[in-house]
């Protein structure tokens, strides 16, 4: 398989306020959200970051989308340094929950503005617009202000808003978190379908069966460190009783009793 991302001893530290390390606890004035983390993706493939809140999956999604740069480690996407973040940005579609869309605009003119600003030609953006819009449902709210959406809609605007370059790396973050389960199914179906087409995706979640049913490889992530990575069905057939929820509470409970 055709490598995709490949992330080697990435590490990310985060200065703490005085207010956060009361509500922390803690007199240390750094926090370690990423420690040493590495791993590849490929290809043809859907990877995710499992992990509570807080683990770091976030945090390692963002370094890869040269939102955050990394104090140390290296980064490659489709062979190209995170550095090169202009050509990086051709490669990767970025969608957090974090991200809103300006509530006065309309899916059209969001769509046409990020397509110009990725210097999309014109009979690409339609073409692209129309095969989008049809597949999350878009199309008939076109012309209605983001505000007036409901939320499903919302993040299927977003969601489509974010693959207006076709790229060939998709990069989620939590990305059926707060969704209705058909608006879930809609966007897993999307990436089983870009999966097919040979794009790489990898996705964050805590959200156990969601890897069950999605991923090809998973690597589990508690407190900054990658403690797990294989293919989905090698972890489970290890032991046939067992779903993700048991193997993920197995090596939490192992890395808590090895802390004390």
């Amino acid at each position: 398989m055709q490598q995709s991302i490949v992330i080697k001893n990435l590490r990310k530290t985060f200065k703490l306020s005085k207010k956060q390390m009361r509500i922390d606890r803690t007199d240390i004035p750094v926090k370690v959200a990423v420690d040493g983390v590495s791993f590849t993706t490929y290809r043809g493939e859907i990877f995710g970051l499992l992990g509570p809140n807080g683990a770091g999956k976030t945090t390692t999604l963002r370094c890869i989308a040269t939102l955050i740069k990394p104090d140390e480690g290296e980064i490659t996407v489709e062979g190209v340094p995170v550095s090169d973040d202009v050509q990086i940005k051709k490669h990767i579609a970025f969608l957090t929950n974090e991200l809103k869309l300006e509530a006065q605009f309309t899916p059209n003119y969001l769509f046409d503005y990020f397509s110009r600003f990725y210097g999309i030609a014109p009979e690409i953006i339609e073409e692209r617009r129309n095969y989008l819009f049809q597949k999350f449902g878009i199309d008939k709210f076109a012309e209605v202000k983001i505000g007036e959406l409901s939320t499903g809609m919302q993040q299927k605007t977003s969601i489509a808003i974010s693959l207006v370059n076709d790229p060939d790396v998709i990069i989620f973050d939590e990305p059926t978190n707060g969704l209705d389960v058909i608006t879930a199914r809609t966007v897993t179906d999307y990436l089983k379908e870009m999966r097919n087409r040979g794009k790489s995706i990898i996705i964050s979640t805590h959200i156990m069966n969601l890897v069950e049913k999605i991923c090809d490889r998973v690597g589990i992530i508690l407190e900054g460190k990658m403690v797990l990575c294989d293919k989905v069905e090698n972890i489970l057939n290890k032991d046939q009783d067992k779903d993700m929820e048991d193997v993920f509470f197995k090596i939490f409970d192992e890395v808590k009793h090895e802390e004390y």
